[in-house]
C-alpha cells in the first residue's frame, strides 16, 4: 500500500473543501485506487467539518500535530489524541520539523506517540536532519537517533509510518539523489526492523515533492509514499503527483 499523504500546514477555511472534493472525485474513478490512501492534515479548526464530510468518501483526514497528554488537561490551547479522535481524525503527524523546531522534544514526541496509539490514530512520525548535518554527513546517524529516542518495540508497528524528510529540502526546491535517497531509505528500514524485531513500518518520504519529480522516486521501490506540503493545496498538483507515479 502506498500512502499520498497532504499536510496543509496554516492553510484552509471551510470552503477549501473544493479541493478535496476534486482529489476525490479523482480518486474515486482512477483505476489504480485500491494501491494507494490518501489522507490529509487540515488545520484544527478544520478536522471536523472534514471528517464529518469525507465519512464515506475515500479520503482520510488526520492531524498535523497533538498534544503529549492523552485526554483532557489544563493546558491551554493543547488538543490530545482523545479529542482529534473524538471529532473524526484518523491520523496524526508527529514530530515535523516545524514542530521540532518549535520545541518538540524527543520526550515529549515519545508521549505523543504512545497517546496517539492509545487512542487508535494511525502516527505519520516525521524525522530529517538539517543543512549542516547534512553538510557534516551526519545524516544516517541523525535519523538513527531520532527513531531509536522515540519509537519502542512495545508500540503497535501496524499503527505506525515514518515519513523522512530532509530539513533542507522542505520548501527549497532541492531534493536528495535517487542514490541517497535509496541508501537513507534502506538505512531507515533497517533501524526500524532492529527497534520492532519485525519488518519495518511504511517510509514514505517529503520535501518539495512534485508532478514533475515524482518519476525519479518512482525508481526507489523501497519508498512507500509521500507527504506532501505546498503541492496538496491545489487539487491539481496533488493529482499531478498521483498521476505521474502511476503512469
Amino acid at each position: 500500500m502506498r500512502y499520498f499523504i497532504g499536510n496543509w500546514k496554516m492553510f484552509g477555511v471551510p470552503k477549501s473543501v473544493n479541493i478535496l472534493n476534486k482529489i476525490n472525485s479523482y480518486y474515486s474513478r482512477d483505476k489504480n485506487r485500491n494501491k494507494y490512501r490518501v489522507v490529509i492534515t487540515p488545520p484544527y479548526t478544520l478536522i471536523e467539518s472534514y471528517s464529518r464530510y469525507f465519512k464515506n468518501k475515500r479520503i482520510l483526514i488526520g492531524s498535523q500535530n497533538c498534544y503529549q497528554k492523552e485526554q483532557f488537561s489544563s493546558n491551554t490551547a493543547a488538543i490530545s489524541p482523545y479529542m482529534l479522535k473524538s471529532v473524526g481524525a484518523k491520523y496524526t503527524l508527529v514530530g515535523h520539523s516545524d514542530n521540532r523546531g518549535e520545541g518538540d522534544t524527543d520526550l515529549m514526541l515519545k508521549d505523543k506517540v504512545r497517546y496517539a496509539l492509545n487512542n487508535n490514530l494511525k502516527v505519520v512520525f516525521c524525522i530529517g536532519e538539517n543543512k549542516i548535518e547534512k553538510k557534516n554527513k551526519k545524516t544516517l546517524s541523525v535519523l538513527t537517533r531520532q527513531l531509536t529516542k522515540v519509537l519502542e518495540k512495545k508500540f503497535n508497528r501496524n499503527n505506525i509510518i515514518v515519513a523522512y524528510e530532509p530539513i533542507w529540502s522542505i520548501g527549497t526546491g532541492k531534493i536528495p539523489t535517487a542514490h541517497e535517497l535509496k541508501k537513507t531509505t534502506i538505512h531507515i528500514k533497517k533501524v526500524l526492523k532492529r527497534i520492532f524485531k519485525k519488518t519495518s513500518p511504511a517510509v514514505l518520504y517529503g520535501g518539495s515533492v512534485d508532478g514533475s519529480n515524482i518519476e525519479m522516486f518512482k525508481e526507489i521501490k523501497e519508498i512507500d509514499g509521500f507527504l506532501i506540503g505546498g503541492a496538496s493545496k491545489t487539487s491539481k498538483k496533488f493529482i499531478d503527483i498521483i498521476k505521474n507515479y502511476y503512469r
